[in-house]
């Protein structure tokens, strides 16, 4: 039975391409271009983005439908990006953007349309597990986009497909160039979605004022100025413009913590202590399907605190009111509060939750 596909298409070469694999496999397919960010300041790639789309609909002759949830995506992504920048931690708003839009406000909007069901270019595989809608990791370990969904519904995972998720992103690439499609040679996107190519500390400054302050080493010494503790991440290394202190080595530079209270960033030069964690407590846990099993003596799995970062081995137990703890078999590098911590059992995304505190 012929089935109609919504699929996201951004304009980009992978939407492109599961939008040519989905019809090939005789699909009912329809194209559903979104516009998230409006603001018209030369870095917003919108408008030619939306171009793109329309070429490529137009070589595979798939009907395009354009909806703006521009207000949807400020209230309920962007906000809370500011408010998290604002209490010194650093978001990931693509997962919030994955939960909210595309897999949200998108999802209703394509039932609308008549879909049976939903598709997107993403690097990842869906499917069932215990009766419930499940995520698995994408073929391609570079490009294994399930740390960004890892909040998406089993339900909405149910009514999903991502006609990428066997694929190699070079096979990808090869198939656009082999089809002839426009856009086979178009550039992938990068960053964070509403920010481009523009500096990011400006971008920022135009919605949070800065709030310059000391640089000091763990014992106190100051080794310089912050430009506000929004622009730094634990573990960051570059920009800190520390050097040529008596008494140091070659050694880099890192921030290894933020003192809010006293609008302090923390750095400290090598492997230091500070920049390891045994554990982290994390909240708003989000678990695909349901929670699984053994979370009350310990769940062993592994995790991410980070994209594209290998599998870690932890122990996962629940900690009331949707937090967790982890405790993890190796201490890790420079976990930032605001981030997701993702967790998996082999291939499966089991959910993920935000890191609060570390440990």
């Amino acid at each position: 039975m012929t089935k109609r596909v919504i699929l996201g298409l951004s304009g980009g070469v992978d939407s492109a391409v599961a939008a040519l694999l989905l019809k090939d496999e005789g699909h009912d397919v329809h194209a559903l271009h979104m516009t998230n960010w409006e603001d018209d300041d030369g870095y917003c790639t919108a408008a030619d983005d939306l171009q793109d789309a329309r070429r490529v609909c137009e070589q595979l002759n798939i009907p395009l439908h354009h909806a703006n949830f521009a207000k949807q995506y400020r209230d309920q992504v962007f906000e809370y990006f500011l408010d998290e920048y604002r209490k010194g931690r650093t978001p990931n708003p693509d997962v919030l953007c994955n939960r909210e839009i595309k897999f949200g406000v998108f999802r209703d909007y394509a039932k609308r349309l008549g879909g049976d069901l939903l598709a997107t270019g993403h690097y990842a595989r869906s499917g069932l597990a215990d009766g419930y809608g499940a995520l698995f990791k994408g073929r391609d370990p570079g490009k294994d986009q399930s740390y960004f969904l890892h909040a998406v519904s089993g339900e909405a995972l149910a009514e999903t497909v991502f006609p990428l998720g066997d694929l190699l992103k070079g096979e990808v690439r090869q198939i656009a160039r082999d089809r002839g499609l426009a856009i086979h040679d178009k550039k992938d996107s990068t960053g964070i979605c509403f920010i481009g190519e523009r500096p990011f500390r400006e971008f920022l400054a135009t919605y949070i004022p800065a709030n310059p302050g000391p640089m000091r080493t763990p014992e106190g010494e100051l080794m310089g100025e912050h430009q506000g503790l929004m622009y730094y991440t634990l573990g960051q290394r570059q920009g800190l413009m520390i050097g040529g202190h008596r008494g140091y080595g070659e050694e880099p530079w890192y921030v290894v913590g933020k003192d809010l209270d006293n609008n302090t960033l923390i750095v400290a030069q090598g492997e230091h202590p500070m920049l390891f964690s045994e554990g982290l407590t994390a909240t708003h846990a989000s678990w695909i399907g349901k929670a699984p099993e053994g979370l009350g003596t310990g769940l062993r799995c592994t995790a991410k605190v980070r994209y594209r970062q290998a599998d870690q081995g932890c122990t996962v137990t629940s900690a009331g009111d949707a937090k967790l703890g982890v405790a993890f078999d190796e201490p890790q590098k420079a976990v930032a509060p605001g981030q997701f911590v993702v967790f998996y059992a082999a291939d499966r995304c089991l959910g993920g939750a935000v890191i609060d505190e570390l440990g």
